[in-house]
Order: structure tokens, then C-alpha cells, then sequence
């Protein structure tokens, strides 16, 4: 229940005219779900719950999220497959709650699209804070003019991403990162500052940054292998080698 003279915390993401950002929570966990859309109310964000995978399906068809709050392990259908079968119907961001600390799970969890994960057991707070972040890169307001380097072009208003005027299928957080190494070519990127400047997090796993490194390798690479594009620099990081066919602004 809302509790309006708590404070609230981050301001919520405006979502279309005069609404805000819309959350689905699936845990099947009833203290978690009520944890997580208590918090999530407070903070001004209006919240869908469901305790299973095919329910979530259903909801998300009825009413489509702005996010997704993913429990991995869920009766009937997991949290992955969950995560596929939502995606394949439209790009939105999802985080994904685990309560496995095995990191194949995590790099699961990020390979079929998962834009962020919070291991269990989590401090709401920080979740609440995770959630403003992600919908803060994939909102309006990260729209800026499209950049074009080596055959690729990256459309932030649009969210739209081409190869070689072929577009490109990329998850939420890979259409971010691409977009952040296109505006710096040739210019080396720590995994730290990825994760900051992409993710917007001073902390985290950076293997998140490495998986979706080797996905975007997958999509933008003539033989992934061996890149051309996105050069490993040992002991640093990584580059985006090329020269921009227009200025990034």
C-alpha cells in the first residue's frame, strides 16, 4: 500500500503523457513481491505483481510494461524462458532477481536478454535505484541524433540499430552499449567504465560487461572470433576501432 508521507526516493521516469513509468514484479515469493512493489510504489511507479511465469505472460500481454522485475526461478516456466518469450514480443528492459549465486546462472540470465540482475538477498533501495537507471537509458530522454561509424548506425530516438542498412536485433542494453562505443572510436574503455557509463553503477559484476561485449561481437562482427570492431585491449579494456563516417554530437 502507498504510503504518501514516506519519502519517496528517485522520481519516477515519465511513460507517454502525464503517466508513469509502469513495473511488473514477478517473484512467486509473496513476502519478495510485496517487498519490492511496496518499494516501488513508494518511489511513484505504478506496479503490476504475479507470482508465475505464464501469468506474467498474460499480464505483460494485457498491460505492457515499461520494466520487468524477473524472479530466474518460478514455477511452470522459469525466469529465463520467461525473459525469452517477452522480449520476442517487444524490447523492454528487464531485471532479473536470483537467489543463485552460480555466475553461469547470471550470464544465463544476461545471454537471453536480462539488461540488469540483483542477486538475493537485496536491499529494495538499491533495487528501486537500479530500476530509475535502466529506464533512465532506455527512455525519451536518452534520445539524442543518430551516429554512423563503419557501416553502423545507431538511432537513439528511434532505438533502432543497422548494419549495413540491415537492422540489427539487439537487446535494450546492447543498443546502449553499441551507442556509447560508436561516440568514442578508437578511444579505450575500461570494464569499469562501461559499467558506469552504461549501466550507470560504480559498482557491480563486470562480467555483465564482458558477456554483452561478446553478444554485441555476435551481431556487429563479420567473424566474431576474430573482431575488427571491438578490439580487447589486454589489461585495460576495450576499443571500437574505426573511423566515424559522420561526427557524433
Amino acid at each position: 500500500m502507498q504510503q504518501p508521507h514516506e519519502p519517496a526516493g528517485p522520481r519516477p521516469v515519465p511513460r507517454g503523457q502525464g503517466g508513469t513509468a509502469r513495473v511488473l514484479v514477478v517473484d512467486d515469493d509473496p513476502t519478495v513481491a510485496e517487498v519490492v512493489s511496496g518499494y516501488l510504489d513508494r518511489a511513484g511507479y505504478q506496479v503490476d505483481t504475479t507470482g508465475d511465469g505464464y501469468a506474467a505472460l498474460a499480464r505483460a500481454a494485457e498491460r505492457w510494461p515499461d520494466l520487468v522485475v524477473l524472479d530466474l526461478m518460478l514455477p511452470g516456466m522459469d525466469g529465463l524462458e520467461v525473459c525469452r518469450r517477452i522480449r520476442a514480443r517487444g524490447p523492454v528492459p528487464v531485471i532479473m532477481l536470483t537467489a543463485r549465486g552460480d555466475e553461469d546462472d547470471r550470464i544465463l540470465g544476461l545471454e537471453v536478454g536480462a539488461d540488469d540482475y540483483v542477486t538475493k538477498p537485496f536491499s529494495p533501495r538499491e533495487l528501486v535505484l537500479r530500476v530509475g537507471s535502466v529506464l533512465r537509458r532506455t527512455g525519451p530522454a536518452a534520445a539524442s541524433r543518430p551516429v554512423r561509424v563503419a557501416g553502423l548506425t545507431v538511432d537513439p530516438a528511434a532505438r533502432r540499430a543497422t548494419r549495413n542498412g540491415v537492422e540489427l536485433a539487439l537487446t535494450l542494453r546492447e543498443f546502449d552499449l553499441l551507442a556509447f562505443l560508436l561516440r568514442h572510436p578508437g578511444r579505450v574503455h575500461s570494464r569499469e567504465e562501461l559499467m558506469r557509463e552504461v549501466w550507470g553503477w560504480d559498482f557491480g559484476d563486470l562480467s555483465t560487461v564482458t558477456v554483452h561485449v561478446r553478444r554485441l561481437r555476435g551481431k556487429v562482427e563479420d567473424d566474431p572470433a576474430r573482431p575488427r570492431l571491438i578490439q580487447t585491449v589486454w589489461g585495460v579494456g576495450y576499443r571500437f576501432d574505426a573511423t566515424p563516417d559522420e561526427e557524433a554530437v
